[in-house]
């Protein structure tokens, strides 16, 4: 009879538990896990603490009574393991309710010990009032801290999921909320432009933004908490909440001189084995290979955890299939607005030493949710980042509608290696409620396409206000009320309409940089422009993106 034991529950340890029972009836199965739960919704929590998600045991995947009855698994909770004997092939466990120890022999040993909130190292962090938020243990303090004490004012750190998250339900219970984040942008999957987008509703929310700034240390002062910001600034609160990021928890497995990665995450192989032919590891814990760039990465995510957990249980069946790697697919709600993302950012790109223009390109729009004559369209900014040979190398969207289906068709198609040019072939469903008969995912592949075969070129946000004037001109084709609302500085106006006919009013030895709203007018122009010799650009996502980017936040 083999012997199975798993360190850790949740997506990873308990989805290989209940897999391995499913394939082997036989196999004696043991479940460590140091909390209470084996199986909680982790993704849900601020929903919880927001109200929105009322009853706590909504949060409750499984419960320990209910997968020992389903699947015959000796579940062991507060059970904590401290040490790995490879040579003996025994775990030594320790009882968190009697304090006593035993060990625990296996024949095959899966890791699957997540990751743990990141605590900056700072004064005053230790308070009854400065939490995380990572399992039901945080949940239940903070949602007890927010009923007894109905707080105030509240200070989130970092921007990332949880940070915004946790945001956005402070605010549905009425909280004055701070939110302090260290890079000049929150959701660093996202590039600046996009980010912009949310930085726009989260003013509107009437959050105070505090972006490109750190905590530096917490103090009470007459029993009032107060947050010091890097540059002097204190904001009083009447709470913390900790989000900036995770480590995963790979101590167990250095002590057992298992190999582990530069970022501390354990190094398994595409079957998941460890450098330990016995052992297994999954989850936030591990280190993947990254889809698009090829190299490792920590992507502490519950989708590739679920995914891993189904295959490290076939593998130890004997089935040996791999697990490819990692797009980091992510999508969260920020108020109104989703904000999804696929694959590499741009940032991501340039720190791989890519060159825009070379090793890749951008393509970029602000696209409707459905059809415009169909009530209630909005409309969403997509970006996608695309190789030479038309790969896609990454994606994302921001928009209140429609932003989730797009990137999971451009996620599907990256997962099977598909290019621009299939964005552009795809046959997606259409009717006016729901989309228009070109997709905003096939015009983002017409644009990447045209741009590829030589018929359009696109230069970015940022490179405009750079440009010397001597050598372009920036041609604004929008209409007349349109431009009476703000346009670029310095640049020439001639609606698209009237532009065969002013032809001449541009000058043929200067390269022309059209714009227009979000892009679709100014590629028209451009092959004018070309059809009469011109040198032309486009403004990629229009004069749309660059006065979003460029907004005092």
């Amino acid at each position: 009879m083999k012997k199975i034991v798993i360190v850790g529950g949740v997506a990873g340890g308990a989805g290989t538990a209940a897999r391995m029972r499913r394939l082997e009836e036989d196999a004696q199965i043991i479940l460590l896990e140091k909390g209470d739960y084996i199986s909680f919704a982790n993704c849900g929590l601020p929903y919880y603490i927001g109200d929105e998600i009322e009853d706590r045991d909504d949060l409750l995947v499984m419960t320990v009574a209910g997968m020992k009855e389903r699947f015959d698994i000796d579940i062991r909770v507060k059970h904590e393991v401290f040490l790995i004997d490879r040579q003996k092939k025994t775990v030594s466990v320790k009882n968190l309710i009697d304090q006593t120890t035993y060990d625990e022999a296996y024949d095959i040993l899966v890791l699957s010990p997540g990751s743990t909130p990141f605590i900056p190292d700072i004064p005053g962090i230790v308070d009854k009032a400065v939490f995380t938020l990572w399992n039901m243990f945080d949940t239940d303090r903070l949602k007890g801290y927010v009923l007894e004490n109905k707080p105030q004012k509240a200070v989130v750190v970092g921007g990332g999921f949880i940070g915004l998250e946790m945001v956005e339900n402070l605010r549905a219970l009425g909280i004055d909320v701070t939110l302090v984040e260290m890079l000049d942008q929150v959701m660093p999957n996202i590039d600046f432009e996009m980010a912009q987008i949310v930085h726009m509703s989260l003013k509107k929310h009437d959050v105070h933004l505090k972006l490109g700034r750190r905590l530096k240390n917490l103090a009470r002062t007459d029993g009032q908490l107060a947050a010091t910001l890097d540059d002097g600034e204190r904001v009083e609160t009447d709470m913390v909440i900790l989000a900036v990021g995770v480590r995963p928890q790979s101590d167990l497995a250095k002590q057992a001189g298992l190999d582990c990665g530069e970022k501390g995450g354990i190094v398994v192989d595409k079957f998941l084995r460890t450098s330990d032919d016995n052992i297994y590891a999954l989850g936030d814990a591990v280190e993947v290979r990254h889809l698009i760039s090829g190299k490792p990465a920590m992507i502490p995510l519950a989708g590739p955890a679920n995914k891993q957990a189904r295959i490290c249980a076939d593998n130890i069946h004997g089935d040996n299939i791999a697990y490819r790697g990692s797009l980091g697919s992510s999508v969260a709600k920020v108020f109104e607005l989703t904000v999804a993302s696929v694959g590499l950012n741009e940032r991501q790109l340039q720190e791989l030493g890519w060159k825009e223009g070379e090793e890749y390109f951008v393509a970029k729009t602000h696209a409707w949710s459905h059809a415009t004559y169909y009530p209630g369209a909005t409309q969403m900014a997509l970006k996608v980042f695309y190789g030479p040979d038309g790969m896609i190398l990454g994606a994302s969207a921001v928009g209140k509608d429609g932003v989730d289906k797009r990137t999971d068709v451009i996620a599907t198609v990256m997962y099977f290696g598909g290019t621009i040019y299939d964005l552009g072939r795809l046959q997606l469903c259409y009717a006016p409620p729901y989309s228009s008969a070109k997709d905003p995912v096939n015009m983002i592949g017409f644009m990447a396409e045209n741009n590829l075969s030589g018929k359009c070129r696109f230069i970015s946000w940022d490179k405009i206000d750079g440009l010397d004037p001597e050598k372009y001109t920036v041609l604004d084709v929008r209409e007349d009320s349109e431009v009476a609302r703000g346009m670029i500085e310095g640049a020439v106006h001639i609606p698209l309409g009237q532009l065969r006919k002013r032809i001449a009013e541009l000058d043929r030895d200067k390269t022309i940089v059209v714009c227009c709203a979000i892009g679709l007018r100014a590629y028209v122009a451009c092959r004018i422009l070309i059809g009469h010799g011109f040198d032309a650009i486009d403004l990629s996502g229009g004069y749309t993106t660059y006065s979003m980017a460029h907004k005092e936040v």
